[in-house]
């Protein structure tokens, strides 16, 4: 298996536990949840795991450089996308959302020539246009041409992930993929772990079993080990190309919120997935170069 081959099927392994994140969101918040404990709790756990496993593998603590680079990484995926994605499902399905969040694979492809010096040739970003126009057309025929309120909040989202994602792999080059989230969680307690006490003491007492059961898969999953996959894989197979395979994650969360949620896929889905899936084949084809070359970190 080639380096690439790697990196994208580590990428779908990603994308596969990501795919449940807005599912389970919408249902923890069915189950007593306010979406800021969701977005923030799960952060705090998340580093609460991820720490010791810092220590225990001794990994050399990040430079004053690195830390910049991983103020990105809190800034996108553990205080934008969380925050942004739970107060908007306050509002909309997690299946809207799910079309709406099918935008990021070219999000990523565009912030991976901030932070990585990635050049995607013209073919490249004519698959992942035609990808996320695919996204957006679905979005706006399955729901009536409507506009829902939390779109603008799904889309700063987007773009919140997308940053976080390209530094992150970035970065991820250097000191490997799990420990660039972690160093990120635990950068970020200063704020988290403060915001949560404060949540967790003005609980309601309504929360289920079922709601902390999501809660947990958040925490352990979708903040800390899907990141291991997917910053891994971007890493190893480039961030452009291998952030296509997220174009596949709109039609997961489609299936996901239907046996979780009971919201209803329609036959139009089936046959845009099979566009969507067509552009991030043709995609990964295309060519994407590396202006700047790193060599990968050995988790």
């Amino acid at each position: 298996m080639t380096v690439e081959s790697k990196g994208m099927w580590l990428g779908l392994v990603g994308v596969a536990i990501f795919a449940l994140t807005l599912p389970l969101t919408k249902l923890g918040l069915q189950h007593g949840f306010a979406a800021l404990f969701l977005s923030f709790g799960r952060t705090v756990v998340a580093a609460a795991v991820g720490f010791p496993f810092l220590l225990l593998t001794r990994q050399p603590w990040p430079s004053w450089k690195d830390v910049g680079q991983l103020a990105f990484v809190m800034g996108g995926v553990i205080f934008g996308f969380p925050v942004l994605s739970a107060l908007a499902l306050q509002y909309v399905p997690a299946s809207h959302g799910s079309v709406v969040l099918g935008t990021l694979p070219l999000a990523t492809a565009l912030m991976s020539t901030i932070f990585a010096g990635e050049r995607p040739s013209p073919a490249f970003w004519a698959w992942s246009v035609l990808g996320a126009a695919a996204v957006a057309a679905f979005a706006l025929w399955d729901g009536g041409a409507e506009i829902h309120g939390g779109d603008l909040l799904l889309v700063l989202a987007v773009f919140a992930a997308a940053m976080g994602y390209a530094a992150g792999a970035q970065l991820a080059k250097k000191l490997g993929g799990w420990q660039v989230i972690s160093w990120a969680l635990l950068l970020a307690l200063p704020v988290t772990l403060p915001v949560t006490i404060w949540l967790v003491m003005n609980f309601k007492g309504d929360e289920s079993l079922i709601g902390w059961g999501c809660f947990a898969y958040l925490a352990l999953l979708s903040q800390l080990g899907g990141f291991y996959f997917w910053y891994r894989g971007l890493s190893l197979g480039g961030i452009a190309r291998v952030g296509q395979v997220q174009l596949l994650q709109t039609f997961f969360t489609l299936v996901a919120a239907y046996f979780i949620l009971a919201e209803p896929i329609t036959p139009r889905a089936i046959v845009f997935a099979l566009i969507v899936a067509a552009c991030v084949w043709f995609g990964r084809k295309a060519a994407v170069a590396l202006v700047q070359q790193q060599p990968v970190a050995v988790d």
